[in-house]
């Protein structure tokens, strides 16, 4: 028997105090191929071509440095998709509802925090355990 899970993750749902919506989030394209990402999935932007992706510390092109979060939920799985992202701060996020690819390690994890912390994306250090 499939077991249910249930997502509770709204749009924004990462969000703590910020500045305004509209000065902190962008509209973004996240690239084709990338599947469907949840709201709070961490994206690194691809250098060649500007678009967005799940951020993955073994890539090379771009996408190993943390960039973005995902406002919304996306299906990027067989075509480009628009979307909304935090791309700077100031913005207060609550690093439990972060998603990170499964099997990051320690380091690329507080590597890719401190990547967001430095676009001015705070995230708090009693919610990014």
């Amino acid at each position: 028997m499939a077991v249910a899970t249930f997502d509770n993750r709204g749009s924004g749902c990462y969000l703590g105090e910020t500045a305004s919506l509209n000065i902190v989030n962008e509209e973004i394209i996240v690239a084709s191929g990338a599947g469907v990402l949840r709201p709070a999935t961490v994206l690194g932007k691809i250098t060649a071509s500007g678009k967005y992706v799940a951020h993955d510390a073994a890539l090379t092109n771009g996408a190993e440095v943390a960039a973005a979060i995902l406002f919304h939920r996306v299906d990027a799985t067989a075509a480009d998709a628009k979307s909304v992202a935090t791309v700077n701060g100031p913005a207060t996020i609550n690093g439990n509802m972060l998603i990170l690819k499964a099997g990051i390690s320690a380091a690329n994890r507080a590597a890719a925090l401190n990547a967001l912390r430095a676009k001015g994306m705070k995230v708090l250090p009693q919610h990014s355990a």
